[in-house]
């Protein structure tokens, strides 16, 4: 139930100082799950809530807090991000393939766990396979022989790293996809091999991408069954995304919600029922709230399901000669606003065409490492009393808590202000609402004499396992857009075509993604013709969908054409599929082959991202030459 500010945080205080000899034997716990029966208030659903704890798998998977992603296949050879399942197998042929520079690399930064692609979208698999041709077996990379796979196992034997596995359950190659009894039948044969034959999985990555076979029939996927060959091949390996034990955290942008609940009412999709009772919650991974009291109160079940935050070092998942990876001070926001926000961090470091993490991106993880060390080892705060105050050393300044809670004995914490000593009065430096494993925050810097936890809401008693204080520097911040290449200026831009009101459509190129063009609604593809007013050398071209939330309107496919005259237009020869960008909508850099000299530009949608009858552009610019 909820307390007034000072009575629990006393309370909580003694808590927190015996929590290492308390018992919670006399209450009921209830591990990963936990059902509501006929007639449970409101208020019991809380206390219900406030008893769910982790397994111990989830409890070792989120101590790990940094965890890695290796997108790599025939799409590092064709530059795309989703491929169709056309490439050939002869386009995969790395020359100088080290998985023990791979690993080595992620271990020297500080990761815990590294998962490959051992199939994605395309189908293209990246271990010797019975159930396809469609294979490393058919490359040119050691003559057919080579296992990408079994490479990666043996480097994180050497290195002590733990080895996750992500199957594509979309398959734009097989051609029995879209007949469901024989896909699923492949799937499991492929699934099978994989957790059979490369030794101890931890982690099996999932995601519900589905798509239509070439029978024209959508793909069901049995998914009870996948789940089944997962606990009996490898027991001690957690289920992400699809799976039960760790939740897609609604973005590929690297951040945890601001109250990121494990404990939630959102259904795992790999679960019966699933998308008619979150339907009937209003509930998705997106969605702001996945834990709240007035959530629980609608429940009939809750999970514990924590959060992973996947996102890239570089703009793309799969490498690309023309991207950079980010910044030192980007990776250190999305650190503290992923692990420090209840969430482990899966973090993309796609190796290159050699094979091989690329340098800058070895340069920027040994950097990150330096960072995180160089911050969150100087505890400045002592052991705290209880009445949950410390003292902070010698009166040094500190801009940085770090809090945790036992998540071993569920999550509690609803909300929460952090105080400051000074010149012997309190004062307020931070507050915030759930903390669960570690909660990360930053404020202006005081220097004060000791610093103290206001709980100010909770569900029952509050177990904190870590209370700490840092003076942290955050990097200066680094330009990562390509060298050599610059957004060319619109002031001489006019439109000359637009599906729907040509006047709108300046929105497109103002400079300002918050204002966006929406095109006419209709069946038909939506096109944005535009005179630039003189011709230039163009290198290719951004397309920047509407800032906010709502990405409504996002165009998937498209095609992409110049003209010197306005009359003669030529199709350049690119994917045409802004490649996940429902998921990650971010500006889709698209580079052409060549320069091209050309006046006039024409962006046509062919379809938007969720099929709605329109799109929308918020901006789109041209790629020159410096």
């Amino acid at each position: 139930m909820r307390k007034n500010i000072k009575s629990l945080w006393i309370a909580a205080a003694v808590v927190i100082a015996t929590a290492t000899t308390m018992s919670c034997s006399h209450k009921e716990t209830y591990v990963k799950s936990v059902t509501f029966p006929e007639g449970t208030t409101p208020e019991q659903k809380v206390e219900m809530a406030a008893n769910l704890v982790p397994s111990q798998k989830q409890i070792d998977w989120q101590n790990l807090e940094l965890t890695a992603f290796l997108h790599f296949g025939v799409n590092t050879f064709t530059g795309r991000e989703w491929g169709d399942g056309k490439e050939s197998p002869e386009i995969f042929n790395p020359d100088s393939l080290d998985a023990d520079q791979w690993v080595k690399a992620l271990s020297d930064a500080g990761f815990k766990m590294v998962i490959l692609t051992a199939k994605h979208h395309d189908g293209f698999c990246l271990w010797q396979t019975e159930t396809t041709a469609h294979s490393v077996a058919s490359s040119p990379w050691c003559d057919g022989k080579g296992d990408v796979v079994a490479d990666l196992r043996k480097a994180c034997d050497k290195y002590g790293m733990k080895l996750g596995l992500y199957l594509s359950p979309w398959d734009r190659n097989a051609e029995c996809y879209g007949d469901s009894p024989k896909y699923n039948d492949m799937f499991v044969a492929q699934l099978t091999e994989l957790l059979s034959n490369y030794g101890r999985v931890d982690e099996v990555w999932f995601d519900g991408a589905c798509g239509e076979g070439p029978n024209g029939k959508k793909q069901e996927y049995d998914w009870a069954r996948f789940r089944e060959v997962i606990e009996t091949l490898q027991p001690d390996a957690v289920m992400a995304i699809m799976g039960d034990d760790v939740r897609w955290v609604g973005n590929e942008k690297g951040l945890g919600r601001e109250t990121e609940w494990s404990v939630t009412a959102l259904v795992p999709g790999i679960l019966p029922g699933a998308d008619e009772i979150n339907k009937s919650l209003e509930l998705f991974p997106k969605a702001p709230d996945l834990g709240s009291r007035e959530l629980i109160a609608k429940a009939d079940k809750l999970y514990w399901w924590p959060s992973e935050v996947d996102v890239s070092i570089r703009p793309g998942w799969f490498y690309h000669d023309k991207e950079q990876p980010k910044s030192l001070r980007q990776l250190a926001e999305i650190y503290i606003n992923s692990v420090g926000r209840n969430s482990v961090l899966l973090l993309n470091i796609p190796p290159d065409r050699r094979g091989l993490i690329a340098d800058e991106d070895v340069v920027r993880l040994a950097e990150l490492r330096r960072w995180i060390d160089d911050n969150f080892t100087d505890n400045k705060a002592g052991k705290p009393d209880k009445n949950m105050q410390v003292a902070v050393r010698n009166g040094e300044p500190v801009n940085t808590v770090v809090l945790g809670e036992d998540i071993s004995r569920g999550q509690h914490v609803e909300e929460f202000c952090v105080e400051a000593l000074i010149d012997g009065k309190w004062q307020p430096v931070a507050n915030a609402t759930t903390i669960g494993h570690k909660r990360i925050l930053t404020f202006p810097a005081v220097t004060p004499e000791a610093l103290r936890l206001n709980i100010v809401s909770s569900r029952g008693d509050v177990y904190l396992d870590r209370f700490e204080a840092y003076d942290i520097v955050m990097p200066a911040e680094m330009n990562v857009d390509l060298p050599g290449y610059e957004k060319a200026p619109t002031d001489s831009w006019t439109v000359i075509e637009a599906t729907g009101d040509g006047e709108s459509a300046k929105a497109a190129f103002d400079g300002d993604a918050a204002t966006f063009w929406t095109s006419e609604s209709g069946d038909e593809p939506k096109v944005l013709a535009v005179d630039m007013g003189r011709e230039m050398p163009v290198a290719g071209f951004v397309y920047e969908p509407k800032d906010g939330d709502d990405k409504s309107g996002t165009i998937y496919h498209y095609t992409f054409e110049l003209s010197n005259d306005g009359k003669t237009w030529r199709q350049l020869p690119l994917s045409g599929e802004f490649s996940n960008i429902m998921h990650n909508p971010i500006p889709q850099k698209i580079y052409f082959p060549a320069v091209e000299k050309a006046r006039f530009l024409r962006l046509t949608a062919l379809d938007e991202i969720d099929s709605r009858p329109y799109v929308t552009v918020g901006e789109i610019s041209i790629l020159i030459p410096q």
